[in-house]
């Protein structure tokens, strides 16, 4: 809505960025439309639309921050993100109660990351024995098992290899799974905040597998980390071989100790306790180990009383982040849809978004840059008319894969107890008063 001021005519320059929502006509300053999305308490943010007042044609005014000098400059430490984000945080699971805080997982802020990439102080965490303290001067790393050449290195020599920097989501097996059927979280940083997006910094697994050499007949690796579980993976030689890293950095910086510093196991695309944290080494092998991680766990139910086992690969997924759960549309008008899309089988290729619960799907904007493996972000201009709607978004890979529904996925899965790898739709409703919930039922 475009409102006009009082005329008085003023002189004032505008930076060239304002000129498309800002003009002068006859001495007055028009303003168009604009939307904001207000931060709210704890995990409950208001998304509402502004029209702007009009704006009184006299001198700006000047704010005391003009007046008076800022806080001086720190030369040293860390920088820290302003006290008035300080409600930006990683949350514990309000849907399971744990009693201790040493196998755990928190989850990340997604509803509030304004790009593809999450701030390192904000990464979701996973632990089965709590977070070691490991020093790098005295962290080794062994290559045995089935090579010509069984090695131990140190800290120092891994850094010395050539290494590379790639972009990719991480995202946990368990992602979503408290929300299969019944709308038990409240927010996208409950139901989907096991997922995190990085630059990741190390060398590639291959470039170590081939200065120890396999031996002929070697087919799968085990990685186990250090930590006070010894939390241990099977991964096949082709996985290897193809595009996993050891990781030293993400984000442009060592590792953090919660994210397994100073080194770790990284699969691109596959669930993140592939990822093993804390790597201390590497077995190759024939054949896989059947772990406690592989049997008992990070397994999916199927009809007849079967497992899947081994299906570490994150399938097409997206979700719409804002508007979300537990934020409040301030009235009619139009908003900005925003959300993310990521495939563990390649590149997001297009997002499809409803508002009317799936009876009519509209492209949304996907935004660049694309990557394999990545979070991809996209957007959908929505005039919601104030009346009840239901908003959800469909992600397509680049292998034509179509993210499916929650009901599409129970034909071939069985849908019961502690069921991993939920990739489907999942919608938000928005009630007439602009209260949007979870509507996964």
């Amino acid at each position: 809505m475009k409102s006009q001021s009082t005329r008085h005519p003023i002189s004032l320059s505008l930076p060239e960025k304002y000129t498309e929502s800002m003009a002068y006509e006859e001495g007055a300053i028009k303003t168009s439309s604009r939307r904001k999305f207000l931060s709210g308490a704890a995990s409950a943010v208001a998304a509402s639309v502004v029209s702007t007042a009009s704006v009184n044609a006299s001198p700006l005014k000047v704010q005391p921050s003009s007046m008076t000098m800022g806080r001086p400059t720190v030369p040293t430490g860390y920088g820290m993100p302003s006290k008035y984000e300080e409600g930006v945080t990683r949350n514990r699971s309000d849907v399971f109660v744990n009693k201790q805080n040493f196998s755990d997982w928190s989850m990340s802020p997604i509803q509030h990351q304004k790009g593809i990439i999450t701030p390192n102080g904000l990464m979701f965490e996973r632990h089965h024995a709590g977070i070691p303290d490991i020093r790098p001067d005295q962290h080794e790393l062994a290559i045995h098992g089935m090579v010509e050449q069984p090695t131990l290195y140190t800290m120092d020599n891994l850094m010395r290899y050539p290494s590379v920097s790639r972009f990719h989501f991480m995202e946990c097996s368990g992602n979503g799974l408290t929300d299969w059927l019944t709308p038990v979280s409240t927010t996208v940083q409950q139901t989907h905040g096991l997922l995190s997006c990085s630059q990741w910094t190390g060398v590639p697994v291959s470039t170590l597998l081939d200065e120890v050499g396999l031996k002929a007949g070697a087919k799968w690796l085990l990685f186990e980390g250090a930590d006070g579980s010894a939390h241990a993976r099977s991964i096949p030689i082709e996985k290897a071989l193809d595009d996993a890293l050891l990781v030293f950095a993400s984000g442009g910086e060592m590792l953090r100790p919660e994210n397994g510093y100073p080194l770790r196991a990284f699969m691109p695309g596959w669930e993140g306790n592939t990822s093993v944290k804390w790597l201390r080494r590497i077995k190759v092998s024939d054949k896989p180990w059947h772990l406690r991680s592989e049997t008992a766990r990070y397994t999916d139910p199927m009809p007849e009383g079967k497992w899947r086992q081994f299906s570490m690969e994150m399938e097409a997924k997206s979700v719409i982040t804002n508007p979300s759960g537990g934020m409040q549309l301030q009235g009619p008008g139009r908003y900005e849809l925003q959300g993310f899309a990521w495939s563990g089988r390649g590149s997001i290729s297009s997002v499809d978004v409803t508002t009317d619960g799936g009876k009519t799907w509209r492209t949304a904007e996907l935004e660049g840059p694309v990557m394999d493996k990545c979070l991809s972000r996209f957007t959908y201009s929505w005039d919601w008319d104030g009346g009840p709607a239901k908003i959800a978004s469909r992600a397509v890979d680049s292998t034509g894969y179509v993210q499916p529904t929650v009901e599409q996925l129970a034909k071939d899965r069985a849908i019961v107890g502690f069921v991993q790898h939920h990739n489907g739709i999942f919608p938000w409703a928005v009630s007439a008063s602009g209260e949007v919930s979870n509507a996964i039922a």
